[in-house]
């Protein structure tokens, strides 16, 4: 696919202004809080700005901490150390969490296993088929030693051993086909409800967390789930049978032994079972460290061209690999944890075989047992390791099963916003504009800083095109957040035309609006597809003249496959101009009723900017416009002009009324209209 090359041309305009401190998110603030659907405040703070002593009960706070001690004392010391550069704690957004906090992981875990139990029952039991026509192998290999004994023909048993040993392997692998087939159906359905869930949540959910992380959940985390399920449920229990039925098998061949081996396997495996909560422990700490590790990487490709432009690749390849060693230990961890328990249960068996060849040993040359017995009863103890092996193997599995659904269930318990119902956004918009009410609004992100609104009042006529000016972090783009009910105001009253803003339903509400970033974001794939984003009904001719009113027709026409042309991850090939008209067109493709625009002149030349302002005086003809701005050229033909000054409205008026009567808006004006002659 041909790239676009020498688009960043004179519309790229907008010096100093082409980004301000707005840009971040509503008036600079990267990580307000969320609140709970009753609108109280949920105790959430941004990912790195906590104040000491605010955090919410039973959690740790966010980004870096000092290092802790864990349970598992100075022998995981070393693998559990953070790496140099690597300040231990969880992932941001999240509290570090320890097992047996919050609901159970076990029965979160069952509940996504339920859908499928029919099909996991089916091949447990093709499992335990195959491995119940073994248990018979070592009494046929006893049958075939007697034979020889005798001076017999062996044929019959070994035919028998030779079928058992088909039967078997033919039953196991269908059963571990049919518990592939399933965990992979199991990740696929988790996958789905984790993405649809995160595209639900509320944006103060979203603000406090990194895209790495929730990557990391919603790959390697739900894959784990499919481990657990093979070696962990399933295997868990059909290992119980297996142990069982060889030990009745051991207990008709001879009690005596079966006491010796019982002794042993069960002291040793009191043992282990004191390393299964450490392995939990390690295996949730591996877990977030793999996320951590993906959030470091995200914040390196998401400023790529920043991070060699200024030289820092040194340092964030350092920062990348401290949370990758971070990751190993953790890793290392959970290996040398894992490998205590393997050992450990290994070791059983062969004191066990020592224990049991001493007193068999002694039993036959007394004659009280029969050799074949001794070899069939050896035999069955070193069948004991498939089950055993499979019980460490599945506690181990159901241990990382657990702990990734712990941290799927985290992402799943944040505030989300209600879906959408088919047919709850009307297909055709009224073609009628919306009156805006702000009356005494109160608006906090909750943390340090003072509130973003701080008792606003002013009106938006239906129809026509009102201004919103001030210094930066006055409140202007909070409104917007307000209106698109990104965010709930505190108190006071907003109402949308003459409804208040909480009675709408959320889906008609942002149905009639249609909001334009500062940033203006592009989304990888073809121009037409960013174009048609928020109306994906569009007609051609609608959209062809989208693209005129705004000036793109230039750029279609170079692009060699026109609207059909990628336009790179997040719009790379387009200058920030092109970026902004874009955002633009694809706004006015939805026909909105109310139409926000937060600085969207700040990239583009003079002539771009005279068309857009020009299409903005045409569209408030008909709908109604609210619109952010520095440049006075922007507002000056604004209906109305509403200062707002450190969370408060300070005046509104007419641009001549203002330049009179304000000195703040004349300040304003006087600076911004150097700033244009420059």
């Amino acid at each position: 696919m041909s790239t676009v090359a020498g688009t960043a041309e004179a519309d790229e305009g907008g010096g100093p202004e082409a980004r301000t401190d707005e840009g971040r998110g509503p008036e600079g603030a990267a990580s307000p809080h969320a609140r709970d659907p009753e609108g109280r405040p949920a105790g959430e703070q941004p990912a790195g700005e906590q104040p000491a002593g605010e955090q919410p009960a039973g959690k740790q706070p966010a980004g870096k901490q000092p290092v802790r001690d864990t349970a598992e004392g100075s022998a995981e010391g070393s693998a559990e150390g953070t790496a140099e550069g690597f300040v231990e704690g969880p992932v941001e957004g999240f509290a570090k969490g320890e097992p047996g906090e919050g609901p159970s992981p076990l029965r979160l875990l069952l509940s996504r296993v339920r859908p499928h139990r029919g099909v996991l029952v089916r091949a447990g039991l093709l499992s335990l088929a195959g491995s119940v026509a073994g248990l018979a192998m070592p009494l046929m290999a006893k049958h075939a030693v007697d034979a020889f004994a005798a001076d017999r023909s062996p044929a019959g048993p070994l035919v028998a051993l030779t079928a058992l040993v088909l039967v078997g392997a033919c039953l196991s692998a269908y059963g571990r086909y049919l518990m592939s087939r399933t965990g992979e159906g199991v990740v696929l359905r988790a996958r789905d409800q984790l993405v649809g869930r995160i595209m639900r949540l509320k944006v103060p959910a979203v603000d406090r967390l990194t895209p790495g992380d929730l990557q990391s959940r919603v790959t390697s985390d739900t894959t784990l789930l499919r481990t657990v399920l093979s070696s962990g449920l399933v295997e868990s229990f059909n290992s119980v049978l297996m142990l069982l039925g060889t030990i009745g098998f051991m207990a008709y061949m001879d009690p005596t032994l079966l006491g010796v081996t019982l002794v042993v396997i069960v002291g040793i495996g009191a043992v282990t079972s004191l390393l299964m909560p450490r392995i939990q422990r390690a295996q949730l700490r591996a877990q977030e460290s793999v996320g951590a590790m993906g959030a470091a990487l995200d914040r390196v490709l998401q400023a790529f061209r920043t991070v060699k432009a200024s030289g820092a690749e040194e340092r964030e390849t350092a920062a990348v690999a401290a949370a990758a060693r971070h990751a190993h230990d953790r890793g290392v961890s959970v290996a040398r944890w894992s490998s205590v328990s393997d050992v450990t249960m290994a070791m059983s068996i062969q004191l066990a075989f020592l224990a049991v060849l001493g007193v068999g040993g002694a039993r036959v040359a007394s004659g009280s047992l029969e050799i074949s017995s001794l070899i069939a009863f050896l035999l069955y103890l070193f069948y004991l390791m498939g089950p055993i092996g499979g019980l460490v193997e599945g506690w181990t599995g159901l241990q990382s099963g657990l702990a990734a659904v712990r941290r799927i269930d985290e992402v799943e318990s944040l505030p989300g916003e209600p879906a959408t119902e088919p047919g709850t956004v009307r297909q055709e918009i009224p073609a009628t504009p919306l009156g805006v009410t702000f009356q005494d609004v109160t608006f906090g992100y909750g943390d340090e800083r003072a509130p973003a609104h701080k008792g606003v009042t002013f009106d938006v006529p239906t129809g026509g095109l009102v201004a919103l000016v001030g210094p930066s972090g006055a409140g202007k783009s909070t409104v917007f957040s307000l209106l698109e009910r990104f965010y709930d105001h505190d108190s006071g009253t907003i109402t949308v035309d003459g409804r208040d803003i909480r009675d709408w339903p959320l889906a008609e509400l942002r149905g009639s609006l249609a909001y334009v970033e500062q940033d203006a974001p592009v989304l990888a794939g073809t121009l037409r597809e960013n174009l048609v984003f928020a109306a994906p009904d569009a007609e051609e001719k609608a959209v062809r003249e989208a693209v005129s009113r705004t000036r793109l027709d230039t750029l279609v026409g170079r692009l060699p496959e026109g609207l059909d042309t990628a336009v790179g991850h997040r719009g790379v090939t387009l200058s920030g101009g092109e970026r902004q008209r874009i955002a633009i067109a694809r706004a006015l493709l939805r026909r909105p009723r109310l139409l926000l625009l937060d600085e969207v002149t700040s990239q583009l030349d003079a002539v771009n900017e005279q068309a857009l302002r020009d299409v903005i005086l045409e569209l408030a003809e008909h709908t109604t416009v609210l619109v952010i701005a520095h440049r006075l050229s922007t507002v000056r033909h604004a209906d109305r002009i509403v200062v707002l000054e450190d969370g408060r409205v300070r005046t509104a008026g007419t641009h001549e009324e203002l330049i009179a009567g304000d000195d703040l808006y004349r300040e304003l004006a006087t600076t911004q209209l150097a700033a244009d002659a420059r």
